[in-house]
């Protein structure tokens, strides 16, 4: 209730319009004879009216250009959402309660091994030769050395992991991303991700699983166990995003956008949005002081010792980019 009323004092001192719409709801004259109980439950009523017609002067947040189909998407988002919080995390918790930790790092350990088979196909399709190298090492030494990839022996001798789909094949390639999508179950994605997302699972050693039941198991196992890893993360959400599905959607395009391009993607340049903005600069000229008064007049003191002038231009500069971003749905 607090928050409501805070959120209705912010819009009535920043919008006069909507600060007049509800001066004229609520100021109307009861009707005589009206009781002092009628008028007591009038005044909720009224705010509330006049919630719904401050809802009509807030403006709408600038779309992004990348999520098109947002009205859709969201819905999808809403359904996961609910489906996520009746099944998968329950699920999760319950996992975590019962599996021990070393149990849970030897199953993560063991689907980790049968991605590096994938993340080393895409690795020669994008001819990064030393890295399939590396991570085809690390498919040969866990499954042998680590007993079908249940311990993860190539970390400890050195074999970075890498993360790798066909979906940043395609980005490598010069396929863009095309419009964010939110898939049914599985989330948030791409146009260009979900072809990936497809083309992955074709050569998927799970696919080839030929026994149902287990290769269902399995593809639970996997899906269960990768949502409780998300569960910690899952907190920082809770408390940093007002708006979850633009957290997350603008969250995974970044991801994907620094996988691609192997974490160095090509900067945008903000100059033509600084150009653009509203804010001018001027000199402001410093009266001129004869000598007379130089010559008299006590020193000024000095003023404390402030940060570079660089440091703090550059800090400025950040913000401004920051905020030019956030307004238009650069990620």
């Amino acid at each position: 209730m607090f928050a409501t009323l805070a959120l209705l004092i912010k819009l009535l001192a920043i919008r006069p319009g909507c600060q007049k719409t509800l001066h004229n709801h609520l100021s109307k004259p009861s009707k005589p004879g009206c009781t002092r109980r009628r008028l007591t439950v009038a005044k909720p009523l009224g705010i509330a009216f006049a919630a719904l017609a401050l809802t009509g002067c807030a403006s709408t947040p600038a779309k992004n250009p990348a999520d098109p189909l947002e009205s859709f998407n969201r819905g999808v988002y809403q359904f996961n959402d609910a489906l996520d919080k009746a099944i998968a995390k329950p699920v999760a918790q319950g996992y975590i309660a019962v599996v021990p930790p070393p149990f849970r790092l030897m199953l993560s350990n063991f689907f980790s091994n049968l991605d590096d088979i994938l993340i080393t196909i895409n690795d020669l399709l994008q001819f990064k030769i030393m890295q399939s190298i590396s991570d085809g090492g690390r498919v040969l030494v866990n499954s042998t050395i680590g007993l079908f990839g249940i311990a993860d022996v190539a970390s400890s001798l050195g074999m970075e992991k890498h993360n790798e789909d066909f979906g940043q094949t395609l980005g490598y390639w010069g396929a863009s991303s095309g419009p964010y999508l939110v898939i049914p179950i599985l989330g948030p994605s791409t146009l260009r991700d979900g072809i990936g997302l497809y083309a992955d699972s074709r050569p998927s050693m799970l696919r080839h699983v030929d026994h149902m039941r287990s290769r269902n198991q399995l593809y639970l196992t996997k899906a269960v166990g990768y949502r409780a890893q998300l569960l910690e993360q899952e907190k920082v959400l809770e408390v940093a995003a007002i708006d979850r599905y633009q957290f997350i959607r603008d969250a995974y395009l970044q991801r994907r956008q620094n996988l691609v391009y192997d974490g160095d993607p090509p900067r945008r340049k903000y100059e033509d949005y600084e150009e653009e903005s509203d804010f001018e600069y001027q000199e402001v000229p410093i009266p001129s002081v004869p000598s007379s008064q130089h010559d008299h007049s006590p020193a000024a003191p000095q003023p404390a010792s402030r940060p570079q002038t660089a440091a703090a231009d550059a800090g400025r500069t950040g913000v401004h980019r920051i905020w030019v971003a956030q307004r238009t749905g650069i990620r």
